[in-house]
């Protein structure tokens, strides 16, 4: 597990990293500070907006679990729809075990 732990750290200062040289090997008028670094990892070094974060990591309209990052390198994690995903999980492990529903929050 501390090598799992390890392996994230490293890639996750890659990221950063990356990002940052990414964006100061462009010439200052082309640098935009958001776009993927390593062609997969989303980044945004602009500063969030209200709505930029509440759409990120508040949107129960939406089905989308993850969102691009609001500020960073990586992922933001869509909150009401990670809730419904664990209590749908937390549903089934209960059927499955015989026992009723979890009990509503």
């Amino acid at each position: 597990m501390k090598g799992l732990v390890r392996t994230m750290q490293i890639f996750a200062w890659s990221a950063l990293v990356g990002a940052v040289v990414q964006e100061l090997r462009k010439p200052d008028a082309e640098r935009e500070w958001h776009g993927d670094v390593f062609g997969m990892v989303p980044y945004d070094f602009r500063v969030p907006t209200a709505e930029k974060v509440r759409a990120a990591y508040w949107a129960p309209e939406r089905d989308e679990l993850f969102s691009d990052a609001v500020f960073g390198v990586g992922w933001a994690v869509n909150v009401p729809v990670a809730a419904r995903r664990i209590s749908a999980l937390c549903a089934e492990l209960c059927a499955r075990r015989g026992e009723g529903p979890p009990p509503a929050v």
